[in-house]
């Protein structure tokens, strides 16, 4: 007899968020495991022979720290607290863990006991290198719904409840200074594209003195919701679904509005005086990054990503050397963020590495990869052409007091759209000059002209892309 079969919900029907109180205490909503086992150091682990698979609104024991996104004082916004560490889970009041994709590696490091559980961060001499506003933006939950605006400082704003609760709170934002050095910003010196000045460009190797700002996304679901358009439930059921069912709180927790995502976050690098960035009396030149390790670091040439990113780094440092400030922001979406694996079946492995879209490369240089073409094999393996979603990344610009942007080194219209739909005007678009253009990547950029990316040259018909034609595989 054939078992019964269960019922199945369309995928994409929303969910209702509620607040579901349940009176079943949270202990007993654990599912029952083998005992903890003794760490290095002989204490036990955090975990107990019980797992906590999810928790409700209200249930005995949960007593979440309120959330008020968008007030103007920290202290009544509130920590964003998402640890389940013992001490701490009944007082979260976000989804997810910190370090985004790194979590991951959190957990084996605590599975394998190399890492107790408990371990709490001292965070002496951690401060920032630099202050960072608070700006008026940080105050408008429209502006700012992925990322932290306190979270370069909860250790400070949160220390008193820290130490009186005894809750985990740890900073999604680091903020440092470095040195950068590059083989093409030598290049660049010796041509005398880069003067050195002993503050923005240090040598004539090239060296650059940068201040970094490192940030993991936190989202505020409401407001990522209404940046798409979509409804909260449907976001909700969407990220659980489609994460293999990690996160059941999206579900269960309607009345906890932050979720930690499992991605990459985002690093700022501000060449000049980081004061300058919010200073609207002064030039801003912005190049906006979306990560491409093949071109970026191992230099493929069948993109214009790593050219386009020295490029952006000279030119900011330009203007900070002129009195004004100069910005790069890299984000983490390798290959359009369809990941490498797609990426590289779209071309041909030329270096071992490339960019925007790998499965597709493959496919690509095994036809005759076409700029006419370009596109639509990224769509026949992956579904879409681009999954960035620029929608959130004007952010980080609300973040840092961005109100204006003098010269904004990208072609991009979906970065651009993007920005100037947050209320950031940009005053010039800066493309990338013919010479740094490599002769494999005029399928890539041609075809992006073609689909809408900024040029104040010749934008190619159909018909013409047709003639644009990259390495063979044999080559």
């Amino acid at each position: 007899m054939a078992a019964p079969s269960t019922p199945v919900v369309p995928v994409a029907a929303p969910i209702a968020i509620d607040s579901t109180t349940s009176d079943v205490p949270i202990e007993e909503t654990a599912l029952a495991t083998s005992p903890s086992s003794p760490t290095l150091s002989g204490s036990k682990l955090a975990s107990t022979s019980r797992i906590i698979l999810t928790t409700y609104p209200k249930q005995i024991g949960i007593n979440p720290f309120p959330m008020n996104w968008g007030a103007q004082d920290p202290a009544e916004r509130g920590p964003i607290v998402v640890s389940r560490a013992s001490s701490t889970i009944r007082r979260r009041n976000a989804i997810g863990a910190h370090g985004g994709s790194y979590s991951i590696y959190y957990a084996l490091a605590v599975a394998s006991q190399q890492l107790n559980a408990e371990h709490r961060p001292d965070f002496t001499n951690t401060e920032p290198a630099v202050n960072v506003g608070p700006f008026p933006q940080w105050y408008d939950k429209k502006k700012i719904v992925a990322m932290d605006p306190w979270g370069h400082i909860p250790q400070t704003l949160f220390k008193d409840v820290m130490d009186k609760e005894n809750v985990d709170i740890r900073p999604t934002i680091a903020i440092t200074k470095a040195h950068m050095r590059l083989p093409e910003l030598e290049e660049s010196v010796r041509l005398g594209r880069l003067v050195p000045d002993g503050k923005v460009c240090l040598n004539d190797k090239g060296e650059l003195a940068v201040t970094k700002f490192a940030v993991e996304p936190v989202w505020y679901l409401p407001g990522v919701a209404e940046r798409f358009g979509i409804d909260e439930g449907t976001l909700r059921r969407s990220l659980f679904e489609h994460t293999g069912g990690s996160y059941p709180e999206l579900i269960t927790r309607g009345d906890i509005k932050v979720f930690l995502p499992p991605i990459g976050g985002l690093t700022v690098y501000c060449f000049g005086d980081p004061a300058k960035m919010s200073d609207a009396s002064v030039r801003l030149a912005l190049r906006i990054h979306d990560e491409c390790n093949g071109s970026d670091v191992f230099c493929s040439d069948i993109c214009t990503c790593r050219p386009y990113l020295i490029y952006g780094i000279e030119e900011a440092v330009k203007e900070a050397q002129q009195g004004g400030s100069g910005v790069v922001i890299y984000f983490r979406k390798e290959g359009r963020a369809l990941g490498e694996v797609t990426k590289y079946r779209t071309i041909q492995p030329f270096t071992g590495s490339s960019c925007c879209g790998k499965v597709v490369y493959n496919a690509r240089k095994r036809g005759e990869d076409r700029a006419s073409d370009y596109f639509k094999r990224t769509e026949n393996i992956a579904g879409v052409k681009d999954m960035r979603f620029q929608a959130l990344m004007p952010d980080i610009l609300h973040w840092l007091g961005i109100t204006k942007i003098d010269r904004m080194l990208s072609m991009s219209n979906m970065k651009y759209d993007a920005i100037v739909g947050q209320g950031i005007p940009i005053h010039e678009r800066v493309e990338l000059p013919e010479e740094w253009i490599p002769a494999d990547s005029r399928v890539e950029i041609d075809a992006k002209i073609n689909a809408g990316y900024f040029t104040t040259g010749h934008r190619m018909t159909t018909a013409e892309l047709e003639a644009v034609q990259g390495r063979s595989w044999e080559e």
